[in-house]
Parts: structure tokens; C-alpha cells; sequence
């Protein structure tokens, strides 16, 4: 896989040499393009028990799934590669609390819609989706607790009161750069994505941060995240709970970027009844 990796990046390289723009814009979707994995049976079988809607925005599909309880609301916003079903291990638990509970599959994710992915959409479906189920809570896994928190900017729903991070990343650019290390993009081609991600979105990469979204933020926040995780460092863990002024950080060992175990989703359980 990594010479794999390393030879596309070599290729997108020499590209490059000729026209910058299209170097940047092949990077660009490998980097917005997830693997839409099928569903597992035993994943399949748990949506079933959920009542399912569509909503959408400028057209583009939501998939929501929920379980309905008389307690207070809690949105799950899954990560990178994944779907609404791989909170299954905390949503029985919730359920047995009688919480009201909302998941959704990110763009280009699960029966969600659009052809690529990114935090500012992935934001913009939870905005959506949050005006129409008015969360509570908001839990975020990876990119999806990134996407939670932008989420919160220029907003029409203002009533969360506290908000979960799993695993997450803190720094945009952070991420960029794992991206064009793992690729072997040269100085060129970084340069030239860079360029086109701020064309695109109008704003420098560098702008694009949870820590610094958290810190106009007044929610209470736990913050969970594994000192060994290889996907993103224990590091943007420290920088997010420094941000956000009401949190509360738990540091794991042994989980992994995943965080799925009896203890953190009991951390769970505790923070939502305090």
C-alpha cells in the first residue's frame, strides 16, 4: 500500500511539472474521495431497528436514524471511512437510558449523499440536522467531532449544552501535512493544493481549526483520546481541551483511535447525567 501510495503521489508529482492546477485538483480528490464500504449484516440488522428520514441540503441526501426515548437528545457524528451503525456499541446502552437519539452518515459516507467529503459539508449536514432534532448533545468521532464543532459557527441552533470529542483532530493543516508525507508530494504540489483549498473554500488552511472554533464556544466539553493513537496524535487532544474553557480531558491507553470499550462509553454515561 505504501509504495502504492508513493508511486500515485510521484505521478500527481510529475503532473505537476506541467499543470499545477490539475496536479492539485487529482490530490485534492484523493484526499475528499472515502471508500464507501458496504454495510455488514449485523450493521444492516441495527438501522433496521431505527426510524429512518432524508433530509437534505442544496439538494444533496442526509440519512438520519433514530431511536426515540423521552430523555434529552443526543446527535452522533461518525469519522472518516465509517457510518451511523458503528455507534452501535454506545447507542443500545444510551437507549436502555431512554435517551432520544439522532445518527447520521457524513457525506459520501453510508446512505448519505455527495460524491466527496469534507469538515465544512460534514459541518453543514449537522447544522441541518441539528435544526430539525434540536440535540442536546453532540458526539464526535475523529473528524466528526471536528465537523461538530464547526459546526456550532453561524449556526441557527443555538441550545447545545454539552459536547463529546473522541479521537479528534485539532489542526487542519495537521492533517494536511500527514496526507502529503504519506503521498511524497513535492514542495510544488503542496504548494499548489494549498492554493486550490483556498480558492475553494476562501480561507487559508491554517483557519480551519477546531482549537480555535473551541474557543468561542461555551459548552461543556469531554474530550476522550488514546496517548497511543497512530491516526491522530494525543497532542491535539491537549491543544482542544486547552481551547474550550468548560472540559474535561481523559487520557486512554490501548484503544486506539477507535475508542470503542465498556470504560469510555461508562465516561460517557457520566458525563451526559452530570
Amino acid at each position: 500500500m505504501k509504495i502504492l501510495q508513493k508511486l500515485i503521489g510521484f505521478i500527481i508529482n510529475v503532473t505537476g511539472l506541467f499543470s499545477r492546477k490539475l496536479a492539485a485538483r487529482l490530490a485534492l480528490y484523493l484526499f475528499t474521495k472515502p471508500r464507501r464500504g458496504k454495510l455488514t449484516e449485523k450493521q444492516f440488522d441495527f438501522l433496521g431497528t431505527a426510524f429512518r428520514e432524508e433530509l437534505t441540503i442544496n439538494s444533496i441526501p442526509i440519512m438520519t436514524y433514530r431511536w426515540l426515548g423521552t430523555g434529552n437528545t443526543i446527535l452522533l457524528a461518525h469519522g472518516w471511512e465509517s457510518n451511523a451503525a458503528r455507534w452501535q456499541y454506545l447507542i443500545e446502552p444510551l437507549r436502555k437510558l431512554d435517551y432520544n437519539i439522532i445518527a447520521l452518515d457524513a457525506p459520501a459516507h453510508g446512505k448519505s449523499g455527495s460524491k466527496r467529503f469534507n469538515a465544512i459539508l460534514y459541518a453543514d449536514f449537522i447544522k441541518v440536522v441539528s435544526k430539525k432534532f434540536k440535540p442536546d448533545f453532540i458526539i464526535g468521532h475523529s473528524v466528526g467531532g471536528m465537523a461538530s464543532v464547526f459546526s456550532q459557527t453561524n449556526s441557527d441552533y443555538k441550545a447545545l449544552k454539552k459536547m463529546i470529542l473522541l479521537g479528534t483532530p485539532s489542526e487542519f493543516t495537521d492533517v494536511l501535512i500527514r496526507y502529503y508525507q504519506m503521498m511524497g508530494y513535492s514542495k510544488r504540489t503542496v504548494k499548489s493544493i494549498n492554493q486550490l483549498i483556498k480558492d475553494r473554500f476562501h480561507a487559508e488552511p491554517e483557519n480551519f481549526s477546531t482549537a480555535k472554533y473551541l474557543e468561542t464556544l461555551n459548552l461543556e466539553g469531554l474530550i476522550i483520546h488514546d496517548e497511543k493513537d497512530t491516526i491522530i496524535p494525543y497532542q491535539d487532544a491537549l491543544s482542544i481541551n486547552n481551547s474550550l474553557k468548560n472540559s474535561k480531558l481523559i487520557t486512554t491507553t490501548g484503544f486506539g483511535h477507535s475508542l470503542v470499550d465498556d470504560s469510555i462509553s461508562n465516561y460517557i454515561y457520566e458525563f451526559l447525567k452530570s
